[in-house]
């Protein structure tokens, strides 16, 4: 029994594409744990589907390859490792981008120490200003597949943004802020006044080879 594996499928984009894989895919008694479906829209399978999945108990893998591949619509077929396992965990740096690149400094540093000893941890980052596009930013936060912390940088926040942050809190997300001015840093689990500190608080945070629990330091300023 394969405990989880990730299938890549390249097709012609029509209609019931995706009730056709499921099907087949239940039929093998599989779970799907995560998919994700895009058009491409550049290079030689531009206008074609492109579809990943992460499923859990197919025994065997091989048999359900050849099923897919015999659809007509499906072109291509492979099997991977799933993202967690290559990308890992995700760090979600947002705001202002002289900032976020000092946070992104530190949690790239600290990454990287990590990740040497056999971790799996990734870093994101968007420079954004203004309330709306940060707060739309932040309320995303949460359909992110692997992410796990949110890092705030920036000089001012608060209104619509404290609004995202405590529904992202409520989600499961803890949320770092740098020491700035408006409401987030009230509401933040973690206040950081160096955003290379902050950024390293977060890997640190995520890493399963280090000790830091933002849990336990909730409400404090550093």
């Amino acid at each position: 029994m394969v405990d989880r594996m990730a299938i890549n499928i390249l097709s012609r984009d029509e209609k019931g594409l995706l009730r056709n894989i499921t099907s087949a895919i239940f039929e093998h008694g599989g779970n799907i744990t995560y998919t994700q479906q895009f058009i491409i829209d550049r290079g030689k399978h531009r206008g074609k589907a492109d579809i990943y999945m992460e499923v859990e108990g197919i025994a065997h893998p091989e048999q359900l390859v050849e099923e897919l591949k015999r659809l007509p619509t499906i072109e291509e077929v492979s099997l991977h490792a799933p993202l967690e396992q290559i990308y890992g965990g995700r760090v979600i740096i947002i705001g202002g981008g002289a900032l976020v690149a000092q946070v992104a400094l530190g949690a790239v540093t600290e990454a990287d120490r990590h990740n040497i000893r056999g971790e799996r941890i990734s870093v994101d980052t968007i420079p954004l200003v203004g309330e709306e596009a940060i707060a739309d930013a932040v309320g995303a936060v949460s359909r992110l597949h692997r992410a796990q912390v949110l890092v705030l940088a920036g000089s001012l926040m608060g209104g619509k943004i404290t609004e995202e942050v405590e529904k992202l809190k409520e989600e499961g997300i803890p949320v770092i802020a740098l020491n700035m001015a408006g409401s987030v840093p009230e509401h933040a689990d973690l206040v950081v006044t160096d955003p290379i500190q902050a950024g390293t608080f977060a890997v640190m945070h995520i890493a399963k080879t280090a000790s830091f629990d933002i849990g336990r330091v909730r409400g404090k300023r550093f």
